[in-house]
């Protein structure tokens, strides 16, 4: 059951609350990297690239502004995007490859 930050009174508390929502973020993630996986499928036979700059570029923009409304360090979350675009160009990068050495 979901306790608010507030509503914690010990750390056990807010272990469990972090751990729950550590859990819910990789749930989150797992969902990310299905598209990440369909792109590179729909990307290769119509010839573009894993890395697209201006979208990296999009991204980054809108994980600053997500960030920024939500009152968190824009810069602490598109360091971590860009490391997470980075791994996810990678993951595409090698699908791709992998597909081309199949023929």
């Amino acid at each position: 059951m979901k306790t608010s930050a507030r509503e914690c009174q010990n750390m056990a508390q807010i272990r469990a609350e972090i751990d729950r929502l550590d859990s819910e973020l990789i749930t989150l993630f797992a969902e990310r990297w299905t598209y990440i996986t369909r792109a590179a499928e729909i990307k290769k036979p119509i010839g573009l690239a894993a890395r697209i700059e201006s979208r990296v570029e999009e991204v980054a923009s809108n994980v600053k502004a997500h960030a920024r409304e939500a009152g968190l360090n824009e810069k602490t979350y598109e360091t971590m995007w860009r490391h997470l675009m980075e791994s996810a160009i990678a993951h595409e990068e090698d699908l791709m490859e992998a597909e081309e050495n199949v023929k």
